[in-house]
């Protein structure tokens, strides 16, 4: 295949396939969203860091928009909508802003899946701050309840992307 627009659009599918296949693979569910996965985000990430920052947004909001239609429905809150799905998994596209040696593109993948956080962070307080325990903020409650599962997401997806750099750099497309 000569056409890189075609490579990018297959592998485009490609990878939003894999990372809703991985996104099935649950290490932990937490009850009201969010899980702690096989490297599902890993896919949207390397496509990202191997085409740029531009494509890697449309598809991690390709893959969030996906996630949200046929995933379990959390809420149908607007903000939930676009900030837990389509802008959410849009972040992780930052990554490919990032493309370079092994240092920079974990930094891509460090600030992809922060800025997701944040996403999620924003629908927790405008749309899930009723779950808040008594006394605490829903800042702070969205912030530990994302975390909850982020933190584990970002040690899990640096270190399969840490494993995966040399081999993907060595590959001949």
């Amino acid at each position: 295949m000569k056409n890189s627009s075609t490579k990018k659009l297959i592998e485009g599918g490609i990878v939003i396939a894999l990372a809703y296949v991985l996104s099935l693979v649950k290490i932990y569910q937490l009850p009201n969203g969010g899980s702690i996965t096989a490297g599902s985000m890993v896919p949207i990430l390397v496509y990202a860091l191997r085409w740029g920052g531009g494509p890697g947004v449309f598809v991690g909001i390709v893959y969030g928009t996906i996630q949200f239609i046929l995933g379990p429905k959390w809420s149908f809150h607007i903000v939930s909508i676009l900030f837990d799905y389509s802008v959410a998994f849009g972040f992780l596209g930052l990554a490919g802003f990032f493309k370079g040696s092994l240092p920079k593109e974990m930094l891509g993948v460090f600030i992809g899946i922060f800025m997701r956080f944040a996403a999620h962070v924003v629908s927790g307080v405008v749309v899930w701050s009723s779950y808040a325990p008594e006394g605490v903020s829903p800042l702070t409650y969205s912030i530990i309840y994302n975390g909850s599962y982020l933190i584990p997401e970002i040690i899990i997806s640096i270190f399969i992307y840490g494993l995966l750099h040399k081999p993907l750099k060595n590959m001949k497309y």
